[in-house]
């Protein structure tokens, strides 16, 4: 059943509200998406703060225009998978690459990146970038790295300490 006008509006105002807060946006064209796959995509995109949005072109269109985020209508081809996330510009991006990888019709068709439209060329070069945990991570790993190395010194020199000291009790006689 056709959509009213107010229900059209409703949804591009959901939309544009959702896309008012996005730090990036994929869009992929999904023909062969199956249910389970919707499924399993959506959970995955809650665990990461990421959400999966099917609409329709015109409306996706027009949520962009009202945000400043212009995207050529030709530039999105079939039906439209809208994958935005909200904590990190990277999630998304490797949320998708993830479901693309054994599955043929699914395919990325660009994204919104720091307020404007890239290519697919650029979300699949961030979807192999670290986010921002992983970064986190390499940080403390290199701030820790130094304070190791130090402690590991002066244990070794311990350690030689006690290797000399058993090979001169070693050498002497029991006494």
């Amino acid at each position: 059943m056709p959509k009213t006008r107010a229900q059209k509006e409703t949804i591009v105002a959901e939309l544009a509200d959702k896309l008012s807060r996005i730090k990036s946006a994929v869009f992929t064209s999904i023909s062969g998406y199956t249910m389970d796959d919707a499924n399993a995509l959506r959970a995955k995109g809650r665990e990461q703060g990421v959400e999966a949005i099917v609409a329709k072109k015109t409306l996706l269109v027009k949520a962009l225009e009202k945000n400043n985020l212009p995207v050529a209508s030709e530039e999105l081809q079939g039906s439209i998978l809208t994958t935005i996330g909200y904590d990190d510009e990277v999630t998304a991006a490797k949320l998708i690459a993830g479901l693309i990888k054994d599955r043929e019709g699914i395919k990325i068709l660009g994204g919104i990146l720091e307020g404007r439209y890239v290519g697919a060329d650029v979300i699949k070069q961030l979807s192999s970038l670290p986010n921002k945990e992983e970064l986190y991570a390499k940080v403390v790993g290199s701030l820790n790295a130094p304070v190791s190395g130090f402690v590991n010194a002066l244990a070794g020199n311990l350690r030689n300490l006690v290797y000399v000291l058993n090979a001169v009790k070693d050498l002497k006689p029991n006494i």
